[in-house]
């Protein structure tokens, strides 16, 4: 049984730095494409970053420069580094990881929340 638990995330003041966390049991993250999602309030889910099997990144428009997607494979976990954060990166952030490419399925963690108020 594949799951995701996301960890790090909490209330931190604006221009401030959070580190998630995503740790995967039950199979290896090499298998997947990984990604970081968030959800505002009465918003809809967006991706922020994604990274591939070979390390390549992509980035939401919204956090380029700011944010770094990075895995472990070692450790079976997925990061997101958040730096200079905003008011509006406020929401709950999801980690996902695809293996649709090798007909591995679909996977989501339970999602963490990161505030960002002073």
């Amino acid at each position: 049984q594949v799951q995701l638990v996301e960890s790090g995330g909490g209330l931190v003041q604006p221009g401030g730095s959070l580190r998630l966390s995503c740790v995967a049991s039950g199979t290896s993250v090499s298998f997947y494409v990984m990604a970081w999602y968030r959800q505002a309030p009465g918003k809809q889910r967006e991706l922020v970053a994604t990274i591939g099997r070979a390390g390549t990144t992509n980035y939401a428009d919204s956090v380029k420069g700011r944010f770094t997607i990075s895995r472990e494979n070692a450790k079976n976990t997925v990061y997101l580094q958040m730096n200079s954060l905003k008011d509006e990166d406020t929401a709950v952030y999801y980690c996902n990881a695809d293996g649709t490419q090798l007909a591995l399925g679909d996977y989501w963690g339970q999602g963490t929340q990161v505030t960002v108020s002073s």
